[in-house]
């Protein structure tokens, strides 16, 4: 049966062991809580089910992957699904027609002004959570608008249309009702924002009910706009790019992006006319690593995604299936390698097209895995790992060395929080799925696109930003981002990272491609903030080491360590702390404590992750969604 499989002795001989997926898949899904999904033609899944419907009529109407992911990135933006439209756009897309990988970056950049003087000025030790001062330049429409451009066959005005449909008005979801009514005092500071999400001033409970139809009319007028150029294009006889681009033009150049801006600035932001036509979306060549003859893709350094890399690099040394699934000796070498390669993500990883260099191909470098996996204690967590010296394994010297040597994940000042605290704060999944607005960053925002076709084309997306609550800008209608949080003031925590205009911040948005023999097998992603690797991590373990199928592995219990720095608000750091789910049996719980981990436990714990594979030997597609949230995927 692998003979047939096509693959050359060498690889076979590689993937022999992770193929058991394939077997795995054949059981019976009684052990889930979702079904798996099944489809021979194509699939989509995202945050809202309405959102896979969107992708399901691209499909229909004979669009690709790119097309369906673009219509689902317009509906959950419209939607406000953990994204709004002045949020970033983070894309994988594997092409069938060339067979590569490309990362697409859709991720805005800090405006003129913003600089380290400018926040320290105020007072703040880093740039703030949410407000127009924690905006960059929107990423979203312009990603959206150059991968269908490039990628896909669809015109905008198809693509746009479930969105504008919405936009006009859709009866609202009660998790988003929630979110606006805990965040109402919030969005009554902003005049925009609170027109359009408390629309009911004569009320007490002045925000929208569920079931009731919400229009968002500003929102459409800009959509309709870009149609209407794009429209207006072709009818000149211009050919699908060239039309599209135009309406790019448009929203960057033009009277939208002219609205954008002067709604930003009336509200005290910082964000300019000139910021938005400089903008471009970025089309890259990803970064990646092979475990074990899977061929792993994440984007560079401007995301968090080379730390699976490397931490798939520190795991690929250590035989992780004879100790067993979750068990204390698993899940202690799981931690230490995402702590081995976090410490280096908080001080090396940063926008890739502003000086300082990252030293991405020494992260990378599997010698260096194997100098950092030396570091493990077998028998104790080590709380103050610091970040390696990657440029051992590349060319060129560590321009840091003086500020590598004093930099440290212990606090000054540790902070123990208490158990009801951490309960009430850790239960991640739970609290997406309530719609809860005061969860801890570390599990904030986001949400994720995966869509495929018989053609061969995958596509994997975390999008993210102007989360509530958000600042709409002006009378477009789009909701700023709050991924200015994410940079830092002092260039002694991250020297890569530090505040500048024009530059991206280093994001945890992370979406994931997985190629076998070249031939692309899985998309996945995951929503949340830096526990995102940490789940996608686990979630490729599952089914890798352990033959879980993919609806058991993105069900299945996970770990989140919080001894990384956060990436969002004040940037904490907690060495040792561990958050299990509660069927964590009392063994592995006592053993954990006696190798110093301080544990708290929730019923779940993650984002919802979402991912489509292939399946090899029959050539279908299987889809999962996890049994938590509103993600939904359909398939044909």
């Amino acid at each position: 049966m692998f003979i047939e499989l096509t693959l050359n002795p060498r690889t076979l001989s590689l993937v022999l062991g992770s193929l058991i997926i394939f077997f795995s898949m054949l059981q019976s899904w009684a052990d889930t809580q979702r079904p798996p999904l099944h489809a021979r033609h194509w699939m989509a899944i995202t945050g809202k089910p309405l959102g896979a419907m969107a992708g399901a009529k691209m499909f229909e109407q004979g669009g690709n992957s790119v097309d369906a992911a673009c219509a689902m990135l317009a509906v959950v933006c419209t939607m406000h699904d953990d994204v709004g439209w002045g949020g970033e756009t983070q894309a994988l897309i594997y092409n069938p027609k060339t067979g590569k990988v490309i990362g697409i970056n859709g991720l805005g950049v800090a405006p003129t002004g913003a600089t380290p003087e400018f926040f320290l000025e105020k007072e703040l030790k880093y740039p703030p959570r949410e407000g127009p001062l924690a905006a960059l330049t929107p990423g979203n429409p312009g990603a959206l608008m150059v991968m269908l451009a490039e990628f896909g066959s669809l015109s905008l005005e198809q693509i746009l249309a479930p969105a504008m449909e919405m936009a006009d008005g859709f009866a609202i979801e009660e998790q988003l009702v929630n979110r606006i009514s805990r965040n109402r005092e919030k969005l009554e500071k902003w005049p925009y924002s609170k027109a359009l999400f408390l629309p009911h001033a004569d009320r007490k409970d002045s925000y929208p009910q569920p079931g009731e139809i919400f229009r968002q009319l500003d929102l459409l007028n800009t959509l309709r706009k870009l149609v209407e150029t794009e429209q207006m294009a072709i009818r000149a006889g211009k050919d699908r790019k060239t039309a599209i681009m135009e309406a790019f033009d448009r929203f960057y150049k033009g009277d939208i992006g002219a609205e954008y801006s002067r709604g930003c600035q009336e509200q005290g932001g910082l964000i300019t006319a000139n910021d938005l036509a400089n903008w471009t979306v970025k089309l890259e060549e990803p970064v990646s690593v092979n475990y074990k003859g899977i061929d792993v893709y994440k984007l560079t350094s401007w995301t968090q995604g080379p730390s699976l890399l490397q931490t798939l690099n520190i795991l690929e040394g250590i035989e992780l299936r004879p100790m067993g699934y979750n068990s204390a000796r698993y899940i202690h070498n799981l931690y230490q390698a995402l702590n081995l390669a976090m410490a280096d993500r908080d001080f090396y990883y940063g926008d890739p097209y502003v000086e300082p260099e990252e030293p991405i191909s020494g992260l990378l470098n599997k010698n260096y895995a194997r100098k950092r996996r030396a570091l493990i204690d077998p028998y104790q967590n080590t709380p103050d790992i610091k970040p390696g010296n990657p440029y051992e394994f590349q060319r060129g010297r560590n321009p840091f060395l003086d500020i590598l040597e004093n930099w440290s994940n212990i606090p000054q000042e540790p902070e123990k929080a208490t158990t009801a605290s951490r309960t009430s704060k850790s239960s991640g999944a739970a609290a997406f799925a309530a719609g809860e607005s005061d969860l801890p960053p570390f599990f904030m925002g986001t949400t994720s696109i995966q869509a495929a076709d018989n053609d061969g084309w995958f596509v994997s997306i975390t999008p993210s930003g102007g989360w509530l609550p958000t600042c709409i800008a002006g009378n477009t209608g789009m909701g700023m981002s709050q991924r200015m949080q994410s940079f830092v003031l002092d260039p002694c925590e991250n020297p890569y990272n530090v505040v500048a205009p024009g530059k991206q911040p280093r994001v945890t948005l992370t979406p994931t491609l997985a190629l076998i023999n070249n031939e692309p097998w899985m998309a996945f992603s995951v929503q949340g903030g830096d526990t995102q690797e940490q789940n996608l991590l686990q979630f490729f373990l599952n089914i890798v080491e352990f033959g879980m199928s993919v609806q058991e592995s993105v069900e299945a219990a996970n770990l989140t360590s919080y001894q990384m720095r956060s990436s969002f608000g004040d940037h904490k750091v907690e060495p040792g702390r561990l958050t299990l789910t509660n069927e964590v049996p009392s063994w592995v719980r006592k053993d954990l404590e006696r190798m110093g981990y301080d544990l708290d436990f929730v019923e779940r714990n993650s984002g919802p992750i979402t991912a489509i594979a292939r399946d090899l030997e029959h050539d279908t597609f299987w889809g999962a969604a996890s049994n938590h949230g509103e993600d939904y995927g359909i398939g044909w």
